[in-house]
Parts: C-alpha cells; structure tokens; sequence
C-alpha cells in the first residue's frame, strides 16, 4: 500500500489524472478502467481527458451504481459519462435499468458483462472513493456484500439509506493490478485514520492481490500519525 499526499484537491485531481494517464499509455493491449462516482472522481476525470492518450483501447466500467434511471442526476454513470466518457473514444459498459427489472437481475446481467471483459485479463485500474463511514464502492459497513466471496459485483441493500446500490465485490476488487483510492477534504479526514487502522470495510482493499495507492489532501491526512 502506498500513501500520497497532496496540498490542496486541486494537485491531489491533477496528480491523479496524471499517474492514471501513464498507466494508460505504458500498456500496449486493451486496457480495462473501473470509475468511481462522487465529486472527488470527477475533478479527476476532468483533469484525465486532456492528459490520456490511446482511449480507442480502454474498456471503462462502474465499480458502483445507485438503482436509478441512467440519466437520473444521481447516477454514477451519468457523472462519469459527462465528466469523461462523452469526450474520448473509449467503450463505456454501464449497468442496465428499467422499472421492470430488479436489482439482482441488473448486477448478474453486469457481473457477466465483466467477466467476459476481464476473461484472461486482469482489470487494470479500478478507482475507489471513501465515504465518510469508510465505505468504498458501496461496499457500507453492515451490509451483506461485504460478506460476499465468489460474486463480482452484486445488489446491496444498504438499509442506513433505504435503498439498493450496485456494487463491486472485493473478489472483483482483489483481482485488479491497482486500485486507486482518492480521498479529499477535513471531513474525509476521521474515516481515513480509521481505515489506516483496519475498522472499515475500504480497510479491507489491501487483503487481496492488488496494489493499493490511495490519494489523498492534507486536509483529509490531518489525523494520520
């Protein structure tokens, strides 16, 4: 595992878009992004698209989704889509919705889709966020995908919200070559410190065969030792 510090979320956005940019670029093959939703992520993902070259290659997925319309102003997609994936030439797989549908049947219908993406290839890059009960992707303390063990990605009830998300699994997220965690502002800052004791369910990304590299502000670092 490996800590960054920036300044300000400014430099923590810009040094992020940069490293993910030369990961892009260093590899020759089809290279395979997991996106996170939240307004960190998206001040990367603008800085990102006037850094990265070779997006024709780049399969990008969600780590997470809220059960919403796909245009929905809270849909993870749609911020990643408005933000990133409308400006460059890379494929975008997004989760299906309909009011028809239920929520296990969209994360089965997605865990196939990312299977088949990631056949004999590891993901190479899945990007993460931290909430302020150390929950990452919708991984939420208490609820039952935490305990999930072959499932890639699944419904989740998270019951502190009332509601369903889709989430990314850690036998998904232990596969990847790197997860990147960022992680920004004062009030990131207690469940940061408690994460970097192993009390949260984002304390749990380092136990798989990932490397793990978190980015964070001073702000969000102001309690760690």
């Amino acid at each position: 595992m490996e800590v960054r510090v920036h300044d300000t979320p400014e430099a923590a956005a810009t040094a992020s878009a940069t490293r993910i940019a030369e990961l892009m670029e260093a590899g020759e093959d089809r290279y395979t992004m997991g996106l996170a939703g939240g307004s960190t992520p998206e001040a990367t993902y603008r800085a990102l698209r006037g850094r990265a070259r070779g997006w024709s290659r780049v399969d990008a997925w969600l780590s997470d989704e809220r059960w919403v319309p796909p245009d929905h102003e809270r849909s993870n997609g749609r911020m990643a889509a408005e933000t990133l994936l409308d400006h460059v030439d890379a494929r975008f797989h997004r989760p299906r919705w309909s009011e028809f549908m239920q929520p296990r049947d969209t994360a089965a219908h997605y865990e196939a889709r990312l299977r088949s993406i990631h056949h004999e290839h590891r993901p190479d890059l899945v990007l993460l966020g931290l909430g302020e009960d150390g929950h990452t992707a919708s991984l939420f303390p208490d609820t039952p995908a935490l305990e999930e063990t072959a499932r890639w990605f699944v419904a989740n009830a998270v019951p502190q919200l009332d509601e369903y998300r889709l989430t990314a699994t850690y036998p998904l997220l232990w596969t990847a070559r790197l997860l990147m965690v960022l992680v920004v502002g004062e009030h990131k800052a207690r469940a940061l410190a408690e994460t970097m004791t192993g009390n949260t369910p984002a304390s749990r990304l380092d136990q798989g065969d990932a490397e793990v590299e978190w980015h964070i502000d001073a702000a969000a670092a102001s309690l760690l030792s």
